[in-house]
């Protein structure tokens, strides 16, 4: 005798069909910021002198190229001691690369929204641009600082982008600041960039990328999984 059985569903793990298309893209698309990044380096290095010798004005004095070498962190900020706090520095980039890496896998994986994987994409090419630099730029570039226990892993980081908001003395009369020469935007690189640009796109689209993921997940759940082999 046979007794249908109500089928607990919630028990059952689910099976979607796979993801179309590849992860491929979205790692192409860090890489060109990575090309990107060394390419704009590599000349500015070549082609340009350090400090206000070799100045470029793109626009005005407002927006400029400024030859500048930064051996701390994004946008010139030096939080850790020398001369180990690079190398600890270091080591934190190619954690933060690798668990990227694995991120947008898994994103991809769980059929997050397209452009919030791009994003990611966006962070990891501007990571592993800087990383270049701390790793290999004390030996191919020769700037790693003086009494650096080695050239490798202490090289400097090139910056060259300078957006100049303000430059200049402030008035007298402020409290505290009065008197004191100041530069109200730091110099910063195309790696720094990269990485500025996709947390600031994750920040004010993640209300829509978070819905895409949701449509995503509701369109995979609605196509029946595939029949399986007796």
């Amino acid at each position: 005798m046979q007794t249908d059985l109500p089928v607990d569903t919630y028990s059952q793990p689910q099976r979607y069909p796979a993801r179309r298309g590849s992860v491929l893209p979205f790692f192409l698309l860090a890489l060109f910021v990575i090309a990107i990044d060394q390419l704009s380096k590599y000349l500015v290095h070549k082609h340009m002198q350090p400090g206000l010798a070799g100045e470029v004005p793109l626009i005005g004095n407002w927006f400029k190229l400024h030859y500048t070498l930064n051996p701390g962190m994004a946008f010139g900020v030096e939080l850790l001691p020398p001369p180990y706090g690079k190398l600890l520095l270091t080591a934190f980039r190619l954690l933060a690369a690798g668990g990227i890496s694995y991120y947008i896998v898994r994103l991809w994986r769980q059929r997050a929204a397209a452009g919030f994987i791009a994003c990611m994409a966006l962070i990891l090419g501007g990571a592993v641009g800087n990383v270049i630099d701390s790793v290999f730029y004390g030996v191919t570039y020769h700037n790693a600082p003086f009494g650096s226990p080695t050239p490798w892993f202490f090289g400097q980081v090139i910056d060259m982008i300078y957006v100049d908001i303000y430059e200049g003395f402030l008035p007298a009369s402020w409290p505290i600041m009065g008197g004191k020469y100041v530069s109200l935007w730091p110099i910063f690189n195309l790696a720094d960039s990269s990485i500025f640009i996709g947390v600031a796109l994750i920040l004010l689209l993640q209300g829509r990328f978070f819905k895409q993921t949701e449509q995503n997940t509701a369109a995979a759940a609605a196509v029946p999984p595939a029949s399986e082999p007796a």
